[in-house]
């Protein structure tokens, strides 16, 4: 039982670490990086969000999927457990950050990272607005997940 508890308690700081980190990424996108990017000149900011858009698409998807597999597990793991009704809830939440991804943001995205100044359509600081817009959200949405998997450790 004693070895069965530590490795549940291992499952819940690891995920909680896992999500914190992605959380923090994905704050950091939304009010540190992007500011900066539309602060920079000419056509700077696009190219450098067009990259970002590239390293964080690839990145970003596995990070999503990993942290919605390890609350999934500590979910089933710790059915029994204290705070299983708020990591479930934590999960939907995740859940519900992966639907708004793939219908929301990752087609922007996908269009955003292939634009350079020369072929970028005429709309592209709507679409890069409208992305903004959507982010804040998801990221409203994971901050709540996370709150509750920090709730659930108590």
């Amino acid at each position: 039982m004693s070895g069965e508890v530590n490795m549940l308690n291992a499952l819940e700081v690891v995920t909680t670490v896992v999500v914190g980190v992605m959380v923090g990424v994905e704050f950091s996108v939304a009010f540190v990086i992007n500011p900066i990017l539309n602060a920079l000149p000419e056509d700077s900011g696009q190219l450098g969000r067009a990259h970002g858009g590239r390293m964080l698409g690839a990145v970003m998807p596995v990070w999503y999927i990993t942290s919605l597999v390890l609350v999934g597990v500590w979910a089933i793991a710790g059915w029994h457990h204290h705070g299983a009704g708020l990591v479930v809830t934590a999960g939907a939440l995740l859940i519900l950050s992966v639907i708004m991804s793939i219908l929301l943001l990752v087609p922007i995205n996908n269009r955003s990272k292939t634009w350079t100044p020369e072929n970028r359509p005429a709309d592209w600081k709507q679409q890069m607005n409208r992305w903004d817009r959507f982010h804040y959200v998801r990221v409203a949405v994971i901050i709540a997940a996370f709150a509750l998997l920090v709730a659930a450790l108590t």
